[in-house]
């Protein structure tokens, strides 16, 4: 029999679960969901197959509702991902560092999932078959063959695809694989690096004739009617990519073994050392293998001569040639010299050992050192986060400018030193609280790591970055994904540094929404999160009863679009109030997001230079928005993030919200204090100076206060040594009163030099009801001298409350309205519309 032109399969077979043998496969239940592996990107659920042998183990997904291994894979209705290769990891290793592996670029709704073999046959075969008809994909029917043997370092994927439409069908032949950053070819293999090299794990992937399929004939093929083609890959994981090449070329060809060793001039293995290993002619293809414990690098190779570099950070590279024969071992023994390394002690104040940053920026002649990938902790670009205050950092001689940090509220230490080849250079040093903050926890609502999907941030990568740069409170927030990163905080030793509640951030292609606290459901897509829809009050009304009503649940906007949320929701050009009643059905949203503050800027847009600076482009102003429509009686409180999906370049640290709080020790938060003071507008937007804003009655951000006539507003404001503040700015209903603007230039005698940047009581005048914020700055100024050469050192120490209310007459408090002297920005102006209302005089 057959069915859309292909053979119908034997049938399945079912299995009550795991048995001990070399190749075997089953589905994954509740109960043997412990039999999935781990790793830094598993995906795994429950209803997805397992399939091991005894040098791997591989998941495939399951034809289940929404499937995708992360929000990332894909976007769009047809993202779904249902039967591709989610994890695959060297068995015993819990290593999994693949997305998603996606044959002939599978995607979007299949037929069935069937389990063929499970390995128990004669031939001892494992066999998953993925089958999607020609109904369900234009006239093309696909079926894919997962398969596995003992011995094996991977799967064998087989794909046959026929042309059961009336026309020509032009079929990509081609595959891809997700979110792999550091990839290459090697001998006409693919492969893909781990994110971060020192998990050691490396992927390939290559076409191979077996099992009845031909090598592709080009990336893409025209299929007659009736007509079909069968193509086959090998899919390798292993310590390294070179070794992973090398299990795919063994299908392919002869083979001999290269086995380097890498040791020190003491003659102890170098288990940091990598051996890149060039595939032809020097410059052109390389990959490199990764040395172990004994620094042993095993790599199979087609006979040939090759070069190799010996490298590991801090050391002098050594370059060898050697001559590979079939079948043969080829031992090599490479000896680098003595690594240059900084040891660090950093201690705070009462002598403990806290988490900190280092940067090494290059001075003279010296280059840029490159620590690591961006999206790591221990090594990122030339910056180094530790989470804890004892470490060594190797790095290649040379004359370096050294910043140590421990967030804004803690002095610096800096030193410039020069190495030399083989130095061991010291720094123990002290950093000690400057900034006091009593009753306040600096918080961070805002954060992504690899669980997310969109990013690859290693997740406790994510939380050393958190902890190095003072942040004591930031809730769980990978996107459409509930996750709970107490367990890795726990584990890294930080819960004396910082806090979380478990949480998510609801993404979709219009308004996200971050919110916490929820339960997660481990092992099942998206670990049990809700799903995004288009009307934002829908999403708030979700998420408010989500799992269960919780009074204390906090929900905010992220980076909202003011003028569709709130002013024109269909941007049509014509002001329709937006989603009507949205901004009562959350409790907050993001005045700051990672870049520089606007929030003394003076109109609600400005002109700036287009793609290619040819021409200009209207650009929204949402700080100047927000002003003005708190004086429309905008309800949500103004939270400061960084939105932080790398750890250099957009890392954390920056923006913060400094929340109130009946405990100054981050183990002892609790969330629902934080949540309520955060609903209560108790909160203060900061990317550096910690500003203490209150009346002397007491009253503090989001706060209303009774007055008549005038109020005195205490204003005090602290900087750490390596920041700075020269202006302090009173925004009364949003307006910059010019007897409200203190500057060090103009007004010396407010300012201070000490940490101590400015202490005054201010008599605010008032005539009627009024919201008063208060902005402390550096206009002159940046955060350059904590952040070195990372992307958030351009930005200038800002600061300022959420509003206190005061009533100036006793019947409660009224907003007035005053939309600033500009209307409300609606959608689609013009260049030449803004550019008129830009030069109009103030409307009154």
């Amino acid at each position: 029999m057959k069915y859309s032109g292909l053979i119908l399969p034997s049938l399945a077979v079912f299995l009550a679960g795991p048995q001990l043998k070399a190749a075997e496969a089953f589905e994954i239940g509740t109960s043997n969901v412990a039999e999935l592996p781990a790793g830094r990107e598993v995906d795994g659920v429950i209803g997805d197959f397992l399939l091991r042998n005894d040098k791997v183990v591989a998941v495939i997904s399951g034809d289940l509702p929404l499937r995708r291994a992360n929000m990332s894979t894909f976007y769009g209705p047809d993202g779904i991902t249902p039967g591709c290769l989610y994890d695959l990891s060297e068995r015993g290793k819990s290593n999994d560092q693949l997305t998603a592996f996606c044959p002939l670029l599978q995607r979007g709704p299949i037929n069935h999932i069937r389990l063929v073999k499970d390995g128990s046959g004669p031939d001892g075969e494992v066999l998953l078959e993925v089958f999607t008809s020609a109904a369900k994909s234009g006239g093309v029917a696909t079926l894919h063959e997962y398969i596995l043997h003992d011995g094996w370092q991977g799967l064998l994927i087989v794909s046959t695809v026929k042309n059961n439409g009336p026309a020509e069908a032009k079929v990509k032949l081609s595959d891809t694989w997700t979110q792999m950053k550091s990839k290459g070819s090697s001998s006409g293999v693919d492969w893909a690096d781990a994110l971060d090299p020192a998990d050691k794990c490396g992927y390939a992937r290559g076409w191979v004739a077996e099992n009845g399929a031909q090598l592709p004939p080009a990336p893409e093929t025209t299929l007659a009617p009736g007509e079909e083609i069968k193509v086959a890959r090998f899919v390798a994981v292993a310590d390294s990519p070179a070794a992973a090449v090398g299990q795919v070329l063994t299908r392919t060809g002869e083979t001999g073994t290269l086995r380097v060793t890498i040791k020190g001039p003491d003659r102890q293995p170098v288990p940091t050392a990598r051996a890149v290993i060039a595939y032809g002619p020097r410059g052109g293809q390389t990959a490199p293998a990764y040395a172990d414990e004994q620094g042993l690098c095993n790599v199979l190779l087609p006979p040939g001569k090759y070069d190799f570099d010996a490298l590991d950070t801090g050391r002098t590279m050594v370059r060898q040639s050697t001559e590979i024969k079939a079948g043969a071992v080829t031992p090599v023994e490479v000896t680098l010299d003595a690594p240059t390394v900084v040891a660090f002690e950093v201690r705070d104040g009462e002598g403990a050992s806290i988490p900190c940053k280092v940067q090494f920026n290059a001075e003279g002649d010296t280059a840029k050192p490159d620590l690591g990938p961006v999206d790591r902790a221990h090594g990122s670009s030339d910056q180094y986060f530790s989470e804890k205050g004892d470490f060594m950092v190797p790095v290649p001689p040379g004359t370096y400018r050294i910043v140590i940090t421990r967030g804004p509220e803690f002095g610096h230490h800096e030193e410039t030193v020069t190495l030399a080849p083989g130095q061991n250079h010291k720094i123990n040093t002290v950093l000690r609280r400057q900034v006091a903050t009593p009753g306040w926890i600096a918080t961070d609502y805002h954060n992504h790591s690899t669980q997310s999907g969109d990013n690859t941030c290693g997740t406790d990568d994510r939380l050393i970055n958190l902890a190095a740069e003072g942040l004591e409170f930031a809730p769980t927030t990978e996107h459409n994904r509930l996750y709970d990163w107490r367990p890795h905080i726990e584990r890294l030793g930080l819960a004396p540094y910082l806090n979380t509640v478990a949480g998510m951030e609801l993404t979709g292609a219009g308004a996200h929404f971050n919110s916490f606290p929820f339960q997660p459901e481990p092992r099942r897509q998206d670990n049990g999160a809700p799903v995004w829809q288009k009307d934002p009050r829908l999403n708030a009304i979700v998420l408010r009863d989500f799992q269960g009503a919780e009074p204390t649940r906090w929900i905010h906007v992220n980076h909202p679009d003011m003028v569709e949320n709130f002013i024109d929701r269909d941007k049509d050009g014509r002001p329709d109030g937006g989603y009507k009643a949205f901004g009562q059905l959350i409790d907050g949203l993001e005045t700051q997001n990672y870049r520089n503050s606007d929030i003394l800027a003076t109109a609600p847009y400005r002109l700036v230079p287009g793609k290619g600076g040819l021409g200009h482009v209207v650009q929204i102003v949402p700080e100047f928005i927000w002003l003005q429509l708190l004086n429309r009686g905008l309800a949500p409180r103004a939270v400061a993030v960084t939105d932080s999906h790398q750890v250099y370049g957009n890392g954390v640290g920056s923006w913060r919200t400094y929340v109130k709080s009946s405990t100054d020790d981050p183990a002892k938060t609790d969330w629902t204090e934080l949540s309520a003071h955060s609903k209560g507008g108790h909160m203060v937007l900061s990317s550096g100076p910690y500003l203490e804003v209150s009346t002397a009655a007491g009253a503090i951000a989001g706060d209303l206060e009774r007055a008549n006539g005038s109020v005195a507003l205490k204003v005090r404001v602290q900087c750490a040594d390596w920041l700075d503040i020269d202006r302090v700015q009173v925004l009364v209903n949003g307006r910059q009163a010019p007897e409200y603007n203190y500057t060090r230039e103009n007004n010396p005698e407010k300012f201070q030099n000490g940490v101590v940047k400015f202490d005054q009581t201010l008599t605010i005048k008032l005539s009627e009801d009024a919201n008063l914020i208060v902005v402390a700055t550096g206009e002159k100024s940046t955060l350059a001298k904590g952040f070195g050469t990372s992307t958030q050192a351009t930005l200038h120490p800002t600061a300022y409350n959420n509003p206190i209310f005061i009533d100036v007459d006793g019947s409660g408090f009224q907003p007035n309205g005053d939309t600033l002297g500009y209307d409300l920005p609606v959608g689609g102006l013009t260049v030449d519309e803004v550019r008129a209302a830009l030069r109009q005089p103030e409307k009154p």
